[in-house]
Parts: C-alpha cells; structure tokens; sequence
C-alpha cells in the first residue's frame, strides 16, 4: 500500500513493522520506515505527508486483509500464510540485511517494549546467524504504544483462553 501510494516498488519500503497478533488488532507502524524516492532513503511519513491516511485507512485496510482476501476469492487466505511462512523461512536462513529489519511473532519474553512476557507477538527483529534478535529502542508514540497495548491485551486474553480450555479438556 504505502509503495502503491507513493509510486514506487515493494522492494524500495523497508522496516514497516506488524506489531502483536495475526488478527484485526496488529498494527502496521511505519514510524520507522523507509522508502527510496529518487535514489534517496527517506521516511514514510516524511514522503507521504499523510498522517490521516496512514493513521487511518492504512491501518483498518492492513488489519482487515485477511478478511478482505477470504471475501473476494470465497476460499481461505492459506496461500498468504503459505507465503509469510517461506519469507519467514527466507529471512531465518539468510539473515536480514544490514540497517533492515523484518516483523515476526516471535515469543516476548524479554523485550523492552512493554509487552507482557509469554506471548507469540510480532515484533521487530533482526536476523543473523539464523538467530533472531529485538530491534531495540525504537520510540514509541502514544498512538502506537495505544495500538501495541490492544493488540497485546487480544493475545493475553486467547493465552488465558486456550489455558481454560486445555485445564478443562
């Protein structure tokens, strides 16, 4: 979306970054992204100048994809899971590049985030070594760290959910 927007290819936006849940509630932050315009790296929001359509449309359009992709093709979404997965496998194998980073649910414990500990949210993280490693220190603004929290909070709430179920079971 933000390459279509801003006329160029996928490949010249970087380290858009899905915080927390595969669900209505992740949010796309792109208050650390970059984009090539011209030959040179810019930010996101310096180039879209935009911040209505970025805090708004981007974010319901991002969040609701995998609903939107099921409506249209009335069939699953599986191809787009089938795809992150082998970018994911990608990105694990040889590593991320220099100065990018890729998004992953990667489990919590320990980052500086503010997110509770023992949940499978996606964050920022670089790859080296087929290790992955917390972006660190990002700033966080009110409105992200207000998008981070719900999409934290969705995710504490299924952990106690399945906890129930499978105490039950």
């Amino acid at each position: 979306m933000i390459a279509l927007k801003l006329g160029v290819t996928a490949n010249d936006v970087k380290n858009v970054i899905i915080w927390g849940n595969h669900s209505s509630t992740q949010y796309p932050d792109v208050n650390h992204a970059k984009v090539k315009l011209q030959g040179k790296e810019v930010g996101v929001y310096e180039a879209l100048k935009d911040d209505n359509w970025l805090k708004g449309e981007f974010v319901t359009t991002v969040q609701q994809r995998g609903a939107a992709v099921i409506k249209a093709r009335k069939l699953s979404s599986a191809m787009s899971a089938a795809k992150a997965i082998c970018d994911h496998v990608r990105d694990i194998w040889f590593g991320t590049p220099e100065g990018e980073f890729v998004s992953m649910g990667v489990i919590s414990d320990g980052n500086s985030y503010g997110v509770p500990d023992d949940l499978l949210y996606s964050f920022p993280v670089v790859i080296k070594n087929k290790t992955w490693k917390f972006v660190e220190g990002l700033p966080i603004n009110d409105f992200s760290r207000e998008k981070m929290d719900l999409t934290a909070k969705e995710l504490t709430e299924e952990k106690e959910t399945a906890f129930e179920f499978l105490s039950s079971a």
